[in-house]
């Protein structure tokens, strides 16, 4: 199995998402680092509108590598307060620093239940086993 850095700090989603909740609210999002490395070298992220609704499950933007163009599916639901703007001129930031500069989105979300049903950082390292990451 290939090694992943996966934070104990943070949310998971089965679609390789990660959420860090910042206060009772304010959560932000983007791809884990086995999701970076399955796409390889990230050239273009399409992202929301601030202002706009995400629904857990669905997309929410896209996602293009020289390898695959892929959706981004929301890990929970709620508006969307800002957008990471640099991702535009440099995608590649998502590649650099998936968990740090490279984030895709701040949400709004005070559904405790959403959160809590993100997978943890044992059972997303457990899920990757399971499905050969």
């Amino acid at each position: 199995m290939a090694d992943y850095e996966i934070p104990d700090d943070l949310r998971y989603s089965e679609d390789d998402e990660w959420v860090r909740r910042d206060d009772d609210d304010r959560c932000v999002v983007g791809i884990t680092d086995y999701a970076q490395q399955q796409l390889g070298d990230i050239v273009y992220v399409e992202l929301p509108e601030v202002g706009s609704n995400i629904e857990k499950g669905e997309p929410f933007g896209v996602i293009e590598s020289v390898k695959a163009v892929s959706d981004l599916l929301a890990p929970i639901s709620g508006e969307v307060l800002e957008v990471n703007e640099a991702l535009g001129d440099a995608p590649e930031t998502v590649n650099e620093d998936c968990y740090g500069e490279g984030w895709i989105i701040v949400v709004a979300n005070d559904d405790d239940e959403e959160h809590e049903i993100l997978l943890d950082p044992t059972a997303y390292r457990k899920y990757l086993d399971e499905r050969g990451g």
